[in-house]
This record gives C-alpha cells, sequence and structure tokens, in this order.
C-alpha cells in the first residue's frame, strides 16, 4: 500500500468515527442532559482517557514503532515479534497494576479529580461508581495502541484505523438501545464503554493473528529492547503531561468569563474534525513508513515520503483553513444554535472558530515533522519544542485574555502550534533531516493561491445571499432547513470551485484529483 492510499485509507476511517463521535455526542446530550449523571459520566470517561493519551496513543507509538520498524527491516520477523512479546508483558504488567490499585483508591482518587463532587454526596458515589466501571478501558485500549503500532509497521492500517469507529459505533447502539431499559441510562454508557475497549483490542488481536503477528504471552522482563522502549517513552510521556496541564490551565483561564469554556469548547470540536482526519491520518502513516526507509538507509525515500505528506496535507488543511475563517457564522449557527445555543452564543464561538482555524495548518505540520524525530528514535527534541509552544500557549493566553477576552486564548493557541512546528522544522533542517523538494517549492504557493481564492469567494456568498435567505424564509421555508442547505451549498460549491482552481493553477493535476476522489 502506497503513502497516498494508506493516508486515504485512514482519513477516511478517521472521518467516519468523527461523524459518528458528533452522533454521540447529540445523543449523549439527549439522554443524560447536563445534570449530575452526565458530569459523573463526563468525569469517569475523562479519566481513563487522559491515562491512555499519556502512556498509550502518543507516548508509547512514538517510542514503540521506530524499534519495532528497526526490528522488522534488519533483524526480521522473529526478533519483531520477540520484541513485541516484551513490550506487550511488561505493558500488560503495568496495566494490570495501576487498574487494580485505581480501582481500590478511586474514592481517594475522586476527591483529585472531581474535588467539587466532594459537596454532593450522590454524584460522588455515583461517579467513583462510573469510573470504576470504565477504567478497564484503559487497559484495553492501551494494548490497542500497542497492536496498532505492529499492524501499521507492517503497512496494515484499516483495522487500527476502525477502532475508534467501532468504539462509537458501540457507544450509539448502548444510547439508542440498553439505556433506555436502565433507571440511570449513565451505568449503561459506562458499561458501554468498557465493552467497546474490550471489543476494540478483540479486533485488533485478531488482525494481528490474521498478520501473524499476534505477541503470544510470557512473563515480564527488563530486557535491552524493554528499557529502550521505556527511555524513549518517558519524554513523550512528559510532553503528553504538559499538554494536558496547558489544557487545564486554559479551561480555568476561561472560566473567569461566563460562557467561555463552552464557546471554546464547540469551536474546538468543529475544527478539531479536519485536524483529526488529516493530522491523526499523517501520524499514523508516516512514522512506520520514514522508520522503514531509514533502517534501509533509503534517506532518498524517507525525504520523498515526508515532502508528499507535506503536500498532499496542505492540499486539505488550507482549504478547510480558508473555509473556516471566511464562513465560521453559517457552520456554526447550522451546527448548533437551536434550544439554549442562541444566536449570541453563535457570534461567541464563530470568532472563537475562525482563531482556532488559524493555527489549524500548523497542527498539521506538527503532524509531519514529528516523525521526522520519532523515526530516528528522538523523542525529547520534539518534547523541548512542545514544552517551548505551550509556554508561548500560557503567556499569550494570560496576556490576550485581559486584552480581548476568550478569543485571546484561542489565538495564544494558534500563536503556540505555529511555534512549535517552526522550531520543528528549523532542526530538522539544521540536521539535514529535511529539504522542500522542487515539487513541493513549486506546488505549496498554488495551493495557497487556490484556498485564499475558494475562502473569498465563500465569503462572498455567505455575505451576499442574506436577503436571497429572508425571501426563502418569508415563502415558507425554516430558517433551519434553509441553513441546512446553505451550508451544504456552500461546502458542495467550495470543493467544486476548489477542485477548479488547483488544475487552472497546477496546485494539483486532474490526476491526482481523481485518485484522491477513488481512493
Amino acid at each position: 500500500m502506497n503513502l497516498l492510499r494508506a493516508f486515504a485509507t485512514v482519513g477516511g476511517m478517521t472521518m467516519m468515527s468523527r461523524v459518528l463521535g458528533f452522533v454521540r455526542d447529540i445523543l449523549i446530550a439527549a439522554v443524560l442532559g447536563t445534570g449530575p449523571m452526565a458530569d459523573a459520566f463526563f468525569v469517569a470517561f475523562k479519566f481513563p482517557n487522559l491515562f491512555r493519551r499519556l502512556f498509550a496513543e502518543g507516548a508509547f507509538n512514538s517510542a514503540f514503532v521506530p524499534l519495532f520498524a528497526k526490528r522488522l527491516e534488519g533483524e526480521g520477523d522473529k526478533s519483531a515479534r520477540q520484541f513485541a512479546e516484551e513490550a506487550f508483558a511488561a505493558l500488560l504488567t503495568t496495566l494490570v497494576i495501576v487498574t487494580i490499585a485505581a480501582q481500590l483508591a478511586m474514592p481517594w482518587l475522586m476527591y483529585v479529580i472531581a474535588p467539587g463532587f466532594a459537596d454532593t454526596p450522590d454524584k460522588f458515589d455515583m461517579a467513583v461508581v462510573f469510573t470504576r466501571i470504565a477504567f478497564p478501558y484503559l487497559l484495553f485500549m492501551s494494548l490497542v495502541a500497542l497492536l496498532s503500532g505492529v499492524l501499521n509497521s507492517l503497512g496494515k492500517f484499516a483495522a487500527a484505523a476502525f477502532a475508534p469507529v467501532l468504539l462509537n459505533v458501540i457507544l450509539i447502539a448502548t444510547l439508542t438501545i440498553a439505556a433506555p431499559w436502565f433507571a440511570n441510562p449513565g451505568l449503561a454508557l459506562v458499561w458501554g464503554v468498557a465493552a467497546a475497549g474490550l471489543a476494540q483490542f478483540l479486533m485488533l488481536a485478531w488482525a494481528a493473528h490474521r498478520a501473524d503477528m499476534l505477541p503470544r504471552l510470557r512473563p515480564p522482563r527488563l530486557t535491552p529492547g524493554v528499557k529502550r522502549l521505556v527511555v524513549l517513552g518517558i519524554p513523550g510521556v512528559i510532553a503528553g503531561g504538559i499538554a494536558q496541564i496547558n489544557l487545564l490551565i486554559g479551561t480555568i483561564i476561561a472560566s473567569l468569563q461566563d460562557g467561555a469554556v463552552s464557546w471554546l469548547y464547540y469551536a474546538d470540536r468543529v475544527y478539531q474534525l479536519p485536524l483529526g482526519v488529516i493530522g491523526i491520518a499523517i501520524g499514523v502513516v508516516l512514522l512506520p513508513d520514514l522508520a522503514r526507509r531509514l533502517r534501509a538507509e533509503d534517506a532518498g525515500g524517507a525525504l520523498w515520503s515526508q515532502n508528499r505528506a507535506l503536500e498532499f496535507s496542505m492540499l486539505l488543511t488550507l482549504p478547510a483553513t480558508a473555509a473556516l475563517i471566511a464562513i465560521p457564522g453559517p457552520i456554526v449557527e447550522t451546527l448548533f444554535e437551536r434550544g439554549a445555543f442562541d444566536a449570541a452564543d453563535t457570534l461567541n464561538t464563530q470568532m472563537a472558530l475562525a482563531a482556532f482555524a488559524i493555527g489549524l495548518p500548523a497542527f498539521v505540520l506538527i503532524k509531519v515533522f514529528s516523525p521526522g524525530f520519532f523515526a530516528r528514535e528522538d523523542t525529547a527534541t520534539p518534547m523541548r519544542f512542545a514544552a517551548a509552544g505551550i509556554a508561548v500557549n500560557i503567556t499569550g493566553s494570560l496576556i490576550l485574555f485581559y486584552q480581548v477576552g476568550f478569543i485571546g486564548i484561542a489565538i495564544a493557541t494558534s500563536m503556540a502550534a505555529w511555534v512549535n512546528a517552526g522550531l520543528l522544522w528549523l532542526r530538522l533542517r539544521s540536521l539535514g533531516h529535511y529539504t522542500a523538494d522542487a515539487r513541493l517549492i513549486a506546488r505549496l504557493p498554488k495551493i495557497i493561491l487556490a484556498s485564499a481564492l475558494m475562502g473569498a469567494a465563500l465569503w462572498a456568498a455567505a455575505t451576499y445571499a442574506g436577503p436571497y435567505a429572508a425571501d426563502l424564509v418569508s415563502n415558507g421555508w425554516t430558517a433551519e432547513a434553509l441553513g441546512i442547505l446553505a451550508l451544504a451549498a456552500l461546502v458542495v460549491g467550495g470543493m467544486g470551485l476548489y477542485g477548479a482552481l488547483c488544475q487552472l493553477t497546477g496546485a494539483a493535476t486532474l490526476s491526482d484529483i481523481r485518485q484522491a476522489v477513488r481512493r
């Protein structure tokens, strides 16, 4: 499977997962509302998710994949399988100990992760029960991360990319089928979370078995390979921890302004869609590809892969950025403005969305440049640059919040992303690990031009179509139906215009676009 086809596979699955995630959130809001039950569930789901992000997704994959790929390319399947089994044993043992300790200490942990619940005993007790049930999700998902790394290194991306889809399918089924039978629907949902973790693990285990690379259980041992995995993983854990602290500080600052936390949350949900689809796909596909090429001493091939990843990601990211900046109002209004979410909320959320969108290309560039370090077994440099970006984020948020309010937090987030991406790029260049090739140099300005022209056209269409929309409403159309139709027209029209502009400017050939659509 070539690089672009792998990217399309992962991106398609991620898009499906994100869409189902929106459906899941809508159903959770309908079933749980915003009362004590919802608060208890969100804490129960967030706690294992926090550890999953710290220890499994980021730190573990950035350390495990290059080491596994090195064994696979240099010493063959037998050595790679042995390393995977050593890592599996060490990870499983650690996770079992952590899970048991968390189950026993959960009432005390709840005072740390949700101290405000202590004033409401029923909510506190409910959160303890919910978190105990959901916590094994951490164990299963961490093992899923290892098996995903194995399969991705083998060039088999579909099963790992489908895992988040399976989570959302199970939770949607739980909400629609099982929850009505429970006096406490939140209890059904946390059991659904635990079941989803097990289902994802079994699916990945079956895929690894079919690839003849399912790790066998063995006693845990601190082998040289495991020691190296720990050494490389620690910086990733630290970087992940800093990011979570930064997120917490941003939330604290936003809480000083009524409604700001919610406006930033809804804006984040929208811009995370293109970031998740493009950024996650880049990170998942590029790291094992670079690791294999570097192990085979194919420096030219590694450089080609990174340039094509940058070109293809910007081909998709820049028009999304232009659209989010040009028409944030119609997007937010159509998605959220109903019920308690009024026009004032739309105005504030759309401003935050536009500010977040400025940093969208930088967030994707981080996903492009970071594998250049991870594939060379360097997790410390991205950690240092992430810390620098986070310092910019915190400082900028504190300064700008008192100048422009909550929008300053979104602006600071975008500033930090550009600082992080710029530092990664400069360091790769100084080490001689990255140079833009002639194709990228020729096409990137054309992609920028095509995106800017499309964004200007979307802004003009949304701005000057207002009177015609008012006429339609007066002729019997509902505002909600008209909003959906108008947004769909803007999206489809923008895509068509962008494709035409890419062809006219040479940003992408018709053959490139046809291949992307087919894939």
